[in-house]
């Protein structure tokens, strides 16, 4: 049996490991063909996703993009301002 020391609190513990996602963020500035582009350039899907992942923020205001190590979502959404896209990091949904 594994005995925490009784100033750790386990659920911020659990937490720290959990993976963070790339959120893009509906605007007014770029078109849905250039926001499909940008999904297929830099994420490297296909053009069905890129479509879907485009009408997600456009319809419902955000898309989660990618999920992974905090650094890597901090990374693309370094990237999607570079591209002119709105976007930002989060904790991942818990399931």
């Amino acid at each position: 049996m594994t005995l925490l020391s009784p100033d750790v609190d386990e659920r911020t513990s659990a937490r720290t490991d959990s993976p963070w996602v790339t959120v893009v963020w509906d605007d007014p500035v770029n078109l849905m063909s250039y926001v499909t582009y940008v999904f297929q350039q830099h994420f490297g899907f296909g053009r069905d996703k890129a479509e879907r992942l485009m009408h997600q923020v456009n319809d419902e205001g955000r898309a989660i993009v990618a999920t992974g190590p905090r650094e890597a979502m901090e990374a693309h959404v370094q990237s999607m301002h570079g591209y002119g896209l709105q976007a930002t990091v989060d904790k991942a949904p818990e399931a």
